[in-house]
């Protein structure tokens, strides 16, 4: 087996997409970024990165046997066992994994670039594990609440943060069914359309709003954005604390 000392990591709970997990250079100062007193390094093929990294189902038996109990937390001076914690690789992409007493990926973090190079040079010499998995039978599914890969490419934490809050605005509208007010939205969106918006029947309305808010992020979404949630205590909680959120500049590396 495999192993990594002093491992930092910000953990990301609960993430089925992997655009989610951040990478070093978005960490946050108000992130709580832990250390791995000592974690299991585990060399996998891609298809299983993949399955890992953008699902939240069940881990392969024989994994979750191989690395239990043999991670441990640093924290304030106590060394705590962890039941499932490991890091994970396709020599392409790493992961690390907290399984918190489950079966599944239930937290995902990124590393430091340092730790991230070693595992790179690990698998540049040692082979891979194979584990067999049931991945799905069927291409993964993306929707409203969980926008596919390439709506999300290209952004900054922040730009993804609030492209997701102003799809769970939308989302919010589109179930209303007040078809008078989604059209005064993409109105909003899209003046220039003012006349045609008239004349579509609202599922088209929908659609058509959906598929170009989707695509990139730019000052009229955030402006979209700002102006669908307001008056909504929950969605205006989440606009502020993302416009407040600092990049951590520190060095731990």
């Amino acid at each position: 087996m495999l192993y990594l000392h002093d491992v930092w990591v910000n953990w990301f709970e609960g993430e089925e997409n992997g655009y989610n997990v951040c990478h070093f250079h978005e960490w946050r100062k108000d992130d709580a970024v832990e250390l791995l007193d000592q974690v299991p390094v585990v060399l996998v093929e891609e298809p299983l990165f993949d399955y890992i990294e953008n699902q939240l189902s069940e881990l392969p038996k024989q994994l979750l046997e191989d690395v239990r109990k043999k991670a441990f937390l640093r924290r304030n001076h106590e060394r705590i066992q962890l039941e499932h914690c490991f890091v994970v690789s396709d020599g392409k992409g790493i992961l690390a994994i907290d399984t918190m007493g489950y079966t599944i990926p239930v937290r995902k973090s990124r590393l430091v670039p340092r730790q991230e190079q070693l595992v790179y040079e690990m698998f540049q010499v040692h082979p891979v594990e194979e584990y067999e998995f049931e991945s799905a039978s069927e291409e993964k599914e993306y929707h409203i609440l969980s926008l596919d890969p390439i709506s999300m490419k290209g952004l900054t934490r922040k730009e993804r943060q609030l492209k997701q809050l102003l799809f769970m605005a939308l989302d919010q509208l589109f179930l209303s069914k007040n078809s008078a007010e989604i059209r005064y939205w993409y109105t909003e969106w899209a003046p220039d359309k003012y006349e045609d918006i008239q004349s579509m029947d609202c599922e088209a309305v929908k659609q058509a709003f959906n598929q170009e808010a989707k695509t990139g992020w730019s000052k009229h979404h955030y402006r979209l954005c700002e102006n669908l949630i307001k008056g909504q205590a929950f969605f205006e909680k989440l606009w502020e604390v993302e416009n407040a959120s600092k990049i951590n500049q520190s060095s731990n590396q």
